[in-house]
Formats: C-alpha cells, structure tokens, sequence
C-alpha cells in the first residue's frame, strides 16, 4: 500500500507519466523507498482500476502519444487517510547488514573488500543526493509547507546515508583498515 501512496503523492504534485514518475522515484524518492518500472507501472493501473487515478491520452507530436495519470478526489481522500493513520514502522531489510552479522566467516582482506565496495556504493548515493540538495531550494514553511516538507526528507536522505558512511568507517577501522574520509 505504501507505494500506491507515494504514487498518489506523486501526482498530487502534477500530473505525470509512468516515464515521470520513475523519474521521480530516481531523483527524490529513490533515499526513502525504491520501486522498479514494473511495480510502478503495475500499481498505476490498479490506481486506476480502483477509481484512485485516471488517465489522460496526450498527442504526440512527432513522438508517441504519453499516458498521464491524475489523483481523483478519491484518490486525494485515500491520500488523505494514508498521512493521518498510525504510521507503521517498517523493519528494515539491508542485505548487507545481513552479511555483515555473519562476515566474521571472512578473512580481513576478503571483509575489507565488501565493506569498501559498500563504502563506495554509499558514498556515490550521498555524493548524488548532496548534488541534488545543491540544486534544490529550501522553502520556507509558512510560504511552501510542501516543498518545504519535501526539503526535509532530502535532509534526511542526508543524514542517514553520512550516518551510514561513518559506520562503515568504524567497521574498516575496527578491523585494521586505513580509514578513507
């Protein structure tokens, strides 16, 4: 459910293609949730299906028609009752966390190696969301509350990922490495 309400969220800023939102996911969302072009495309359909989005045909000129989607009013109300209900804590499912608890199987040079490309894997995800802070204003909340809600998970993004470099750094650390800041 919680994809169909980013979608929802999605075009409650503009209407967008399947093409715009993958492109949404990729340059906003992409630190907070990760949808691929199958689910997007599939969960656009059941919005539609459900009476939660519609879609309009727009001409191409020189280019293929493009299929946009619009929230409805019953998209905006299940929107609506998503961002007031309880907010369910999802447990976080990292695949390298997972290996990590059971690396000590590794010998140092082996473990050292899949922490650094991790560390590089990381600090390419934070390097293109700083570039993407760069560009991006920060609104003032009493002017622009949605952007400037927006602003505040990009921050977030932020955070979580430095916090997970500096982790990554007391694992090389702990195990002898040289550490890379």
């Amino acid at each position: 459910m919680t994809l169909s309400r980013i979608i929802l969220g999605f075009l409650t800023v503009r209407p967008m293609t399947g093409y715009d939102l993958m492109a949404a996911f990729a340059t906003s969302a992409a630190y907070f949730w990760h949808a691929d072009k199958a689910q997007i495309y599939r969960t656009l359909a059941r919005l539609v299906e459900e009476g939660l989005a519609r879609t309009e045909i727009v001409t191409g000129t020189n280019a293929p028609d493009r299929v946009v989607h619009h929230i409805t009013d019953q998209g905006y109300e299940a929107m609506r009752a998503w961002l007031v209900s309880p907010p369910a804590r999802q447990v976080p499912r990292d695949a390298f966390i997972a290996r990590m608890f059971f690396a000590g199987e590794l010998d140092d040079p082996e473990l050292v190696a899949v922490v650094d490309a991790r560390m590089a894997e990381a600090t390419a995800a934070r390097d293109a969301l700083r570039v993407i802070r760069a560009q991006t204003p920060r609104p003032d909340v009493r002017s622009d509350r949605s952007g400037w809600l927006r602003s505040m998970t990009l921050d977030q993004g932020l955070r979580e990922h430095d916090d997970h470099i500096e982790w990554l750094e007391a694992l090389r650390s702990g195990l002898g490495a040289e550490t890379r800041s």
